[in-house]
């Protein structure tokens, strides 16, 4: 590292300022700490989210004409709605970047955003010139920010650490597509490469340890947590109706079919409960599996989807305000795992914001029992699920025991706030970080 007074540290996150994005909130949440720790940041992202004020930061353009094409889109429908205008200039766009596409799409068929690493490399190695820097940080997201990273180290000899949200390599399978390739072998270069490499989950840090020996001790597991999100926590208001809500994305493989089959099979029971409960859905919109279930679900009135929240222009909150105020005003927190194997080695990072909310939590989880030590530590409860469809009717009937508990304890006592604070923050997550860092050249930070 550099003999600098101050700490300077270079940031690469291709998702950064985005409104209700996890890889963006992962890392715009630890960027006050730092600056309190003393720590003078850069931060290079791409150009879909708000430029920040605060720290110096430079959007960019990704290299390759896929990744312009898509991130145009964000900005222009950002700018401009979804209106003529923005039809007229993407078609005009599209136009133009198809012959390149179609290049890009045979030699590189992977993630839109792979061509982003070049444009951070560049800009990289233009601010480096200038003034040093003592670490690399990429975070991610997209593996571009890895690649930046990477290539940065190798031409400036600075300290790269490498913060990896998603595992890259599916647990149990051989990488056999282009992406699923490309991103083995981002994998292995930071394992290979990087001075710190993070995971989120002990399963996420053991699997690639094992696929990567020489990774050793520079390896480390974080859970990123989140910081407080109220000064004061906005009252929980009980209403008429029991609400159960869920938010946060929804896919084939994480959708609304073990809930409806559990809201089926308790309304078959006891009729009555089909007046009282209802679900409430926030998020982008349904995906297909759980839009095919609700629409031959016999629970299909008592299902709200509420969609995206996005900025209020009246009162100025952002749509992961907004979302952080209705969670406060259901009843029960809903929180679906998934049913693929990467949820062995995955924890969603709406689990944090869930545990700042002192409502109950509710959560079927997929083979993860660092996940379920956490939810069951805290007081909340959790459905196991497994592989097979054997298991379905279990999931189901447990799911059905665990509302009928939670709507029985409402019944009695309106559910109360549990009082409890969370103890993953943003604030330990950088602590940890800042003394990984500290130890890498024995300086303090």
């Amino acid at each position: 590292m550099t003999d600098h007074p101050r700490q300077r540290w270079l940031i690469l996150a291709h998702a950064f300022n985005m409104d209700g994005r996890a890889a963006s909130q992962t890392i715009t949440d630890k960027i006050p700490h730092l600056l309190r720790a003393g720590i003078e940041v850069v931060v290079l992202s791409g150009v879909s989210g708000t430029h920040d004020t605060v720290v110096e930061h430079h959007q960019l353009w990704p290299a390759g004409p896929a990744g312009l094409r898509f991130e145009l889109r964000h900005v222009l429908r950002r700018r401009w709605g979804g209106g003529v205008r923005y039809r007229v200039c993407m078609a005009l766009a599209s136009i133009l970047l198809m012959p390149g596409m179609l290049m890009e799409k045979l030699l590189r068929p992977v993630e839109s955003s792979w061509s982003w690493w070049i444009s951070a490399y560049l800009k990289g190695r233009t601010l480096i010139r200038r003034e040093p820097f003592d670490l690399i940080y990429s975070t991610g997201g997209a593996f571009a920010a890895h690649l930046a990273g990477r290539a940065l180290k190798r031409a400036t000899g600075t300290p790269w650490l490498a913060e990896v949200h998603d595992p890259m390599v599916i647990p149990g399978s051989t990488p056999a597509t282009a992406q699923q390739k490309m991103q083995a072998e981002v994998e292995r270069l930071i394992c290979t490469d990087a001075d710190v490499a993070i995971w989120f989950t002990e399963q996420a840090l053991a699997s690639a340890r094992l696929r990567h020996p020489q990774l050793g001790e520079r390896g480390k597991m974080l859970l990123p947590g989140i910081d407080r999100p109220f000064q004061t926590l906005p009252p929980y208001q009980p209403g008429p109706k029991f609400v159960i809500g869920h938010f946060g994305s929804l896919s084939p493989t994480r959708h609304l079919g073990p809930i409806l089959r559990a809201l089926e099979t308790l309304f078959m029971r006891r009729p009555e409960l089909a007046n009282l409960i209802e679900l409430h859905v926030y998020g982008g919109p349904l995906d297909s599996v759980s839009s095919e279930k609700l629409a031959s679900s016999s629970a299909h009135d008592v299902v709200h989807h509420f969609g995206r929240i996005e900025i209020d222009p009246e009162t100025g909150l952002s749509g992961r305000e907004q979302i952080l105020q209705r969670m406060r005003s259901v009843d029960v927190l809903l929180l679906l795992h998934g049913e693929e194997p990467i949820c062995a080695e995955y924890i969603p990072s709406k689990l944090y914001e869930y545990l700042w909310m002192q409502r109950p939590i509710m959560a079927i989880v997929h083979q993860n029992p660092q996940m379920v030590s956490i939810l069951r530590t805290e007081g909340h409860m959790t459905v196991l699920s497994g592989d097979h469809d054997l298991e379905e009717s279990t999931v189901t009937n447990e799911l059905v025991a665990a509302i009928e508990k939670l709507l029985d304890h409402w019944q009695r006592s309106s559910l109360p706030d549990s009082g409890k604070t969370s103890p993953y923050t943003t604030a330990q997550a950088v602590a940890r970080i800042r003394d990984w860092v500290t130890q890498l050249k024995g300086k303090s930070v």
